[in-house]
């Protein structure tokens, strides 16, 4: 934690990024399941990283398909589940995955269409909402940001969620995504990678100490 907001790296492939992000002050480590995703990690590769990966949380990112997927996501050793779902998902499916992954361990990421408004009735269903930037064609990981003042409107009313911003922040915009957000749990990816998949040390260092100065 960084005076008092809380890190997720996200994207994770590999062991030296893994040790990247924690020794610049991670909080949690993401790790992209989904197949089509640049930065896709199979439970496979997950499994052979395990044992070696720094003791920080572990989240498993997956876009929702069926609920025989998140039943294979337990007992794989992670702490928490986000789930990237469409905002139109009716409630009673919804309410069905905290049969299988316990409120307290499920980020609920949905995907809302311009134009439209996150769905008040998931909230009740998880400790924390991961508000991410729409993209047509992608799920996350778009390197663009999102609306800062809708997420600090949404903090602000809905005060019982724990509130995660992502989409697009890099070093050069933390500060002023702190700022406008009022985040106390930020979720990077695009903006410390060298490519698709490999995180840039040095950005994660910079970005790290670019949230200490806004945040002092």
């Amino acid at each position: 934690m960084i005076n008092g907001v809380q890190v997720k790296v996200c994207g994770i492939t590999s062991l030296a990024d893994a040790q990247a992000a924690s020794d610049a002050g991670a909080d949690y480590l993401g790790f992209i399941l989904y197949p089509k995703s640049p930065r896709f990690v199979s439970l496979e590769a997950f499994e052979a990283m395990r044992a070696k990966l720094p003791d920080l949380k572990k989240v498993a990112v997956v876009v929702y398909s069926d609920t025989a997927d998140l039943e294979r996501l337990k007992d794989l050793g992670f702490d928490f589940v986000q789930l990237h779902f469409p905002n139109d998902t009716p409630f009673f499916e919804a309410a069905v995955w905290t049969e299988i992954i316990a409120p307290n361990q499920l980020w609920l990421a949905p995907r809302v269409t311009p134009g439209k408004e996150m769905d008040p009735a998931f909230f009740p269903l998880t400790d924390h909402v991961v508000m991410d930037t729409y993209h047509q064609d992608k799920h996350g990981g778009s390197g663009v940001t999102g609306d800062w003042t809708e997420f600090s409107r949404l903090r602000e009313r809905f005060t019982r969620v724990n509130w995660i911003l992502a989409g697009g922040l890099k070093p050069e915009n933390i500060a002023e995504a702190i700022t406008k957000s009022g985040a106390r749990m930020v979720d990077v990816n695009s903006g410390v990678e060298a490519s698709p998949g490999v995180k840039d040390h040095t950005k994660l260092k910079a970005f790290m100490d670019a949230l200490r100065s806004a945040t002092d």
